[in-house]
């Protein structure tokens, strides 16, 4: 006898705490693709799945049901001269001004690994992909895909939006959970990541875990369990996975925003930028290049502009002005240091709220987001800083923004008579047992 399923009946097993069988995941994803499941059902099964969790047969279960809702793509038959073109990519967690999807595809390109690179929108206080590189006049995030084949074969990265025919399911799951408090429900994260991942067909694949105040993972343990969630997702489903656990206590780079961080991008490509941008960077690359069977270091084509060449064409392929002005916020408000002494600490979480809440960020899906706005801070930790001198400098279009982002960095930096050195930004490696 055929199985009835029913959205109430599946939000209560897991409201419960009960497992749902494979015949309920698929007909609630299938639902909810569909419209049979509506969007208030579908908010309220997550927060069952945010208290209460899942098992790992029901993440891959949940994972295989979103790739089966859309198309799966194969990058197999890449050729350049004639010759097959490795394929990796990278996915990050988020964090708070993580920008380094943006120099690392070109790098990575740029020693003939086709890095097709399918980003999303901005979540919750962390910055997205695809918002920060549409404050490049003409630059467009939606290709197709004989468009992004071309593009790989012909330049070798790729950054875009995933296509709607690819995991359906999970983009309007992944909108959703923007809006209902539930990004950071760990079988909602591993399987979104990686049913875009395995869909997407890349050979290879590199995961930046993050780890601390600014992330959704706030624990080590968190983030080791979300990280060998996904790696062993991957591992299952042939795709080469290593994941690195990085450190988000405190934000990346100087800066936190759309145009302001593909500006601090493009000093990274050009040799020179924030020592922890880099840092990330090149372990990223390094991993990502190891994957696809490339020995190389790659701070050569960091130094020997490669990188930048590649970035330009990129950029260019995809409508893009690599020479034209990033735009600029409106209105800013400079906030000085209220001591002298040196910054001992820096909270992602206040700083990345303080950019959403300037209009870097969104607050309900479907949002436009500001190109200009986000916050700028002027010291690093361990750096000396003056009283009276620009701490941060807050940035954006609509003034009446400005209270709400000085709230949010209230307390935000920490100002001391010594600093500890920072360790690295890499905490562990997680590759499949």
């Amino acid at each position: 006898m055929t199985e009835v399923y029913d959205a109430v009946s599946i939000i209560a097993a897991k409201r419960d705490g009960r497992m749902l069988s494979d015949g309920q995941i698929d007909w609630v994803i299938n639902g909810f693709t569909t419209g049979v499941v509506a969007d208030y059902q579908m908010s309220a099964l997550a927060m069952a799945i945010f208290l209460n969790g899942m098992d790992r047969r029901e993440i891959a279960r949940w994972t295989a049901a979103m790739i089966g809702t859309g198309e799966r793509m194969d990058f197999s038959g890449l050729r350049r001269d004639g010759a097959p073109l490795a394929t990796t990519d990278k996915h990050s967690t988020g964090g708070v001004g993580d920008k380094i999807t943006l120099p690392l595809t070109p790098l990575v390109a740029s020693y003939g690994v086709a890095v097709p690179q399918l980003s999303g929108r901005g979540l919750g206080h962390t910055g997205g992909t695809l918002d920060k590189l549409e404050a490049v006049p003409g630059w467009r995030a939606d290709l197709s895909n004989a468009e992004m084949f071309d593009q790989l074969e012909k330049v070798g990265g790729v950054i875009c939006a995933a296509g709607s025919g690819l995991a359906p399911a999970d983009k309007k799951l992944y909108a959703l959970r923007d809006v209902t408090s539930t990004v950071e429900a760990i079988p909602l994260i591993a399987s979104s990541i990686m049913s875009k991942k395995i869909a997407e067909g890349t050979a290879s694949l590199v995961l930046d875990v993050k780890v601390g105040k600014g992330a959704f993972m706030k624990t080590r343990e968190q983030a080791r369990e979300l990280a060998e969630t996904m790696v062993a997702l991957g591992h299952d489903s042939g795709v080469r996975t290593v994941a690195l656990l990085t450190d988000m206590s405190t934000p990346l780079g100087r800066s936190a925003g759309n145009a302001l961080e593909v500006a601090e991008s493009l000093e990274v490509l050009a040799g020179g930028g924030p020592s922890d941008v880099v840092e990330l960077t090149l372990a990223l690359a390094r991993e990502m290049l190891a994957l696809a069977g490339v020995d190389a270091d790659p701070a050569e084509h960091l130094a020997n502009g490669r990188a930048m060449d590649s970035w330009r064409a990129m950029i260019a392929a995809q409508g893009g002005d690599p020479d034209a002005a990033l735009p600029v916020a409106t209105h800013t408000r400079t906030v000085a240091a209220p001591e002298s002494g040196v910054l001992t600490g820096l909270d992602a979480m206040g700083v990345g709220i303080a950019a959403w809440r300037l209009g870097a960020g969104r607050e309900r899906q479907g949002e436009p987001v500001q190109a200009g706005a986000g916050v700028t801070w002027h010291a690093g930790l361990g750096d000396e800083v003056r009283a009276g001198e620009p701490l941060f400098t807050l940035h954006t279009d609509t003034p009446e923004k400005f209270d709400g982002a000085l709230a949010a960095l209230d307390g935000a930096a920490t100002i001391g008579g010594s600093a500890t050195p920072r360790g690295s930004l890499v905490l562990d490696r997680v590759t499949a047992e």
